[in-house]
């Protein structure tokens, strides 16, 4: 049910991104990449922006936890490790390949019955191994696979059919695009597919961030609350060993965090403070960098993030440089804002 009016939906134009990192090498700015942030304050009040928050973007796997929570509301009974599992990006390890296996198990289904991309495993190590054996893609090992296992699992339980849940007009994704539109506010903008296969919403970065504080600030026994706790107590089940989104969730008390493909990552607080960015050109180098510049801008305790300072550039095998957050982000020029 929706809680209050819709906004309009965000206009589809080229966004009006700036500059936020900038890859440096000896002191010299050698590349910039742009993008767009969005930081929240506790009460959803507009604290921060920098770029265009406004226009309309595809979150890609940033909107898994928003998908959870609808999917637990109608009835999804997941919680734990399979709960952030449902929402993850994951590196196929065996332990993702194995909970998969028992989401599908609880309502009868296989492997088979899944209708994501087959793809070999995310994780770059996981991939090599996989590759070094000698085993062929599969759906199971495709970064998504839990995602789909539970929207298959949802529709068995709920009677709606198999074979097509991931169209558009399948009343699963109808309930999806509904509660998308409540946790953002705002109608979604265009509706495409996604890299697995899913229907992907347009929403703005700013509606991204509502979502984003809706889900943190979950009361206890709410499916906000539940899809919030499943990824913060299992950071690794939504995507992998020493993934940055996961080493970032276990640095900053409470934190809810799920990044995207093509530079999109969200962040969000107990207390409603919120981000959401994106990344231009969908580099992934600038994406942790930049949100962490942006949840210090939020009052995050820097100390707490300084082991997410951007990866280095090197020159004949030493670092000379790296990827650092651009002035416009610095703490300074939140003091500057009207």
């Amino acid at each position: 049910m929706l809680t209050s009016p819709l906004a309009d939906a965000p206009a589809i134009r080229e966004p009006r991104h700036a500059p936020v990192a900038h890859v440096t090498r000896a002191g010299v700015v050698e590349g910039t990449h742009y993008g767009s942030v969005v930081v929240l304050d506790g009460d959803g009040r507009l604290r921060f922006h920098l770029g265009d928050a406004e226009a309309a973007c595809y979150p890609r796997s940033a909107l898994k936890p928003v998908q959870a929570v609808a999917m637990v509301r109608a009835g999804l009974p997941l919680d734990g490790e399979l709960l952030a599992l449902a929402m993850g990006s994951h590196s196929g390890e065996e332990r993702h390949l194995a909970a998969t296996r028992r989401i599908l198990a609880l309502a009868g289904l296989t492997e088979d019955d899944l209708r994501n991309v087959p793809d070999l495993p995310y994780g770059p190590a996981v991939r090599d191994t996989w590759i070094r054996q000698d085993r062929p893609p599969s759906r199971l090992a495709q970064n998504c696979s839990g995602k789909h296992a539970a929207m298959l699992t949802l529709c068995k339980l709920n009677g709606w059919p198999l074979d097509d849940y991931d169209a558009p007009e399948h009343p699963l994704q109808r309930v999806i695009a509904e509660v998308v539109e409540d946790l953002t506010g705002q109608r979604i903008a265009h509706v495409t597919v996604d890299g697995c296969g899913t229907p992907l919403f347009a929403v703005s970065l700013h509606g991204l961030a509502r979502a984003a504080a809706r889900i943190a600030t979950g009361a206890p026994g709410t499916p906000e609350f539940r899809v919030a706790d499943a990824l913060r107590s299992h950071p690794e089940m939504a995507s992998g060993a020493g993934r940055d989104v996961a080493r970032l969730m276990q640095a900053v008390p409470g934190l809810l965090a799920k990044d995207g493909f093509e530079g999109v990552q969200i962040a969000a607080l107990p207390d409603g403070r919120a981000v959401a960015l994106k990344i231009a050109d969908g580099a992934d180098r600038a994406r942790i960098p930049v949100t962490a510049a942006a949840l210090a801008l939020a009052g995050v305790d820097p100390r707490l993030l300084t082991g997410f300072a951007g990866e280095p550039t090197f020159g004949g095998g030493r670092p000379v440089g790296g990827v650092r957050p651009a002035a416009a982000l610095e703490p300074a020029a939140l003091l500057a804002r009207p």
